[in-house]
């Protein structure tokens, strides 16, 4: 990533976080967001999902929703992820579950929103389904990393975590987290956040980036690698090859929409590929960072406007 895209994706967040910007783009946007979303209800994204996994493409499902103001609204999304799970498991999908810590009111209540997540981990794990906690923003990590932590010491080892390269703290957590026996996603980091917690030279995230999958790898760990940087990609084939470490051993994770026909061809060349599907009327947040990912992604939206 160059500086010039580091300024635009940090400028992007800025003027994303915006009341005025923010009902805008809900009010005019949606059609737009729909590139990054797999439609507005499970069974739409349950359909997606299929068509996916016949490309040989495996899933992680994700209903959007986060920084909820109710409990009464973390009840709702709870109550959706165990009808998700259910679908993936009736459907036979080849998915994961994804779902965000505030989304089921850490930020409100810790305790009740730790019950709503095991409530959900408890319903995957008697369908054989993995749930990946995702990683928020870095008032939330260490409350993240304790409710995985407090799943596994219950027997619930079908739950994983995220853990960002951007942030100071990674390196240490990776560590932890590898002698804990936790399964984690690896991915850059998608936040606006300070310099006193997390890297703000390229250079230094993508070295941390390097040194986490290095250490999954080397150490025997499955390892997911998420990212659209084919630099990051073409690094960690030829590691694993240098090495001759299996591609069963890690797969490569993308999101939907973007690098779809990137995404074809590493299954076609054997890797271990997952697409990262979300669903729901609650895009914005989530959309307005895959927006600031690149300007690439920004360039692509004003291209479908004007067709």
């Amino acid at each position: 990533m160059s500086v010039g895209t580091e300024i635009y994706r940090k400028t992007l967040l800025t003027v994303a976080g915006n009341k005025a910007v923010e009902n805008l783009s809900i009010r005019y946007g949606k059609k737009l967001a729909g590139k990054f979303i797999a439609g507005n209800t499970l069974e739409e994204a349950l359909e997606e999902i299929h068509i996916l996994n016949n490309k040989g493409i495996m899933a992680t499902l994700d209903h959007l929703g986060e920084g909820i103001t109710r409990l009464s609204e973390a009840a709702l999304y709870r109550d959706e992820y165990v009808r998700l799970v259910e679908g993936i498991a009736r459907e036979k999908a080849d998915s994961n579950v994804s779902l965000k810590p505030t989304q089921m009111g850490l930020a409100l209540d810790p305790e009740e929103g730790y019950r709503n997540i095991r409530t959900v981990a408890a319903q995957a794990k008697l369908h054989d389904l993995f749930v990946r906690i995702d990683m928020e923003d870095s008032p939330f990590t260490q409350a993240t990393l304790d409710i995985v932590r407090r799943l596994h010491s219950e027997g619930l080892h079908n739950t994983g975590t995220v853990l960002q390269a951007y942030l100071h703290r990674t390196e240490e957590d990776t560590r932890d987290m590898i002698r804990e026996g936790i399964r984690l996603r690896l991915v850059k980091g998608a936040y606006k956040e300070p310099g006193s917690v997390a890297y703000q030279n390229t250079s230094e995230v993508i070295h941390q980036f390097k040194t986490m999958i290095r250490n999954h790898l080397d150490q025997g760990v499955y390892t997911a690698v998420a990212s659209h940087d084919d630099h990051i990609i073409n690094w960690t084939k030829q590691y694993a090859k240098d090495r001759g470490i299996s591609p069963d051993a890690f797969e490569f994770q993308m999101l939907y929409g973007l690098r779809m026909s990137e995404q074809e061809r590493l299954a076609k060349e054997g890797y271990r590929i997952r697409c990262y599907v979300p669903y729901g009327t609650m895009w914005y947040p989530y959309y307005t960072r895959r927006l600031a990912e690149k300007p690439a992604n920004l360039w692509m939206v004003v291209k479908n406007m004007f067709r």
